[in-house]
């Protein structure tokens, strides 16, 4: 495959994971009343709270987005994103296999988090690993 088709191919992975991640950011600012249930919050404290989760998944695409526009010039950014993906699905794993008590709906949505982030990691880590395949060999023939 061509070096810019890679490029692309890296673009339309990160691309993916960036259309999932901000869809729900915007479902989270726009609609919280939706999610709230799944983490047992109730009423407009819940609501703000989960409005404040959708502005932090604004905010951790950042590096995401800078990776999509240039993933070997931004390389970095995709090495932060792979990472940031990660503590998502660790974390996320760890709070589900340290929940105390009979909460299933918290349950349920830990799981589909996981699953989700899983899915990003898996795309993300394609990506890094072409980026970083091109590159090295890249500088293999600069040699």
């Amino acid at each position: 495959m061509k070096p810019e088709h890679k490029k692309w191919l890296v673009r339309v992975l990160i691309g993916i994971v960036v259309f999932f991640n901000l869809d729900a950011a915007f479902s989270f600012i726009l609609q919280p009343e939706r999610y709230s249930p799944g983490f047992e919050l109730i009423g407009v404290p819940g609501q703000a709270v989960i409005q404040g989760m959708g502005l932090l998944f604004l905010m951790w695409n950042v590096p995401y987005i800078v990776a999509m526009l240039d993933p070997n010039r931004h390389f970095v950014s995709l090495i932060e994103a792979v990472v940031m993906q990660a503590i998502g699905v660790f974390g996320e794993t760890i709070i589900l296999l340290t929940l105390q008590g009979n909460h299933p709906l918290i349950e349920d949505t830990a799981i589909r988090f996981i699953i989700f982030d899983g899915g990003g990691l898996v795309l993300l880590m394609i990506a890094l690993w072409i980026t970083w395949r091109g590159r090295k060999a890249k500088s293999l023939l600069t040699e």
